[in-house]
């Protein structure tokens, strides 16, 4: 007669196995939840520095800014917002009306403003951060009274254009940035932006601006990728 009880054993003995390999399987699955919730957190983390060193070095560019040329600002008719954006923003000084030459007047305020500005820029604090160095030509809404916004925007997209690069032409020529000039070329950038970023009023609007953007989205992809190489 079969022996039913070893048959009992064996199958109990298999279902103990099975029980042991599920059991096996969602400890293994539960670690590498964990391992991936740590990951996510120590991804978030550095992101969270990464932010956090972007915002300091914004801060501490304002600083240095404000102590370089806040005595200058009122003289110039200039203006440095928190986001290290400068300003220049007197439009009789900076061009005749719907014209690109740079006025005597404003060519000595950038001889003046342009080297020191870069100095700053080129510093150990800021240089190796450096994404780039943008002038921006600005605009208001009005172009020779005409009534067409087509008209209006591209008569002053080329104004803008034209008058940013001959600000950079300008402070590229200055003799005391010359020993500059093969770092400038690779981040300093002429722009026109017409009027689509306009401020409270029309003179306002017609303006200059030069402002200098960090590395942020370079930074972030090598923390990304030194997070996915983990």
């Amino acid at each position: 007669m079969e022996d039913k009880s070893s048959h009992w054993i064996t199958i109990s003995d298999m279902m103990s196995g099975i029980m042991m390999i599920f059991m096996m399987i969602a400890v293994a699955f539960m670690v590498t939840i964990e391992n991936d919730k740590k990951r996510l957190e120590m991804q978030h983390d550095k992101m969270r520095d990464l932010a956090k060193d972007y915002s300091n070095l914004q801060s501490e560019l304002y600083k240095d800014l404000m102590k370089e040329f806040g005595k200058d600002l009122k003289k110039w008719d200039a203006f440095i917002d928190k986001d290290t954006t400068i300003r220049f923003q007197k439009q009789d000084i900076l061009f005749d009306v719907g014209q690109k030459k740079v006025k005597e007047h404003f060519q000595g305020i950038l001889s003046d403003f342009f080297p020191r500005y870069v100095k700053i820029l080129y510093g150990d604090k800021y240089r190796d951060f450096i994404e780039d160095i943008r002038i921006e030509g600005h605009t208001s809404k009005d172009w020779e009274g005409s009534q067409s916004l087509e008209r209006r925007y591209l008569g002053n997209a080329e104004l803008s254009q034209e008058r940013a690069f001959q600000v950079l032409k300008y402070c590229f020529s200055l003799p005391s940035i010359t020993d500059k000039q093969e770092w400038l070329i690779k981040l300093l950038r002429a722009n026109g932006v017409s009027f689509a970023k306009p401020l409270a009023t029309d003179e306002l609007s017609r303006r200059v601006e030069f402002q200098a953007s960090f590395k942020a989205n370079e930074q972030i992809l090598k923390i990304l990728q030194a997070s996915d190489s983990k």
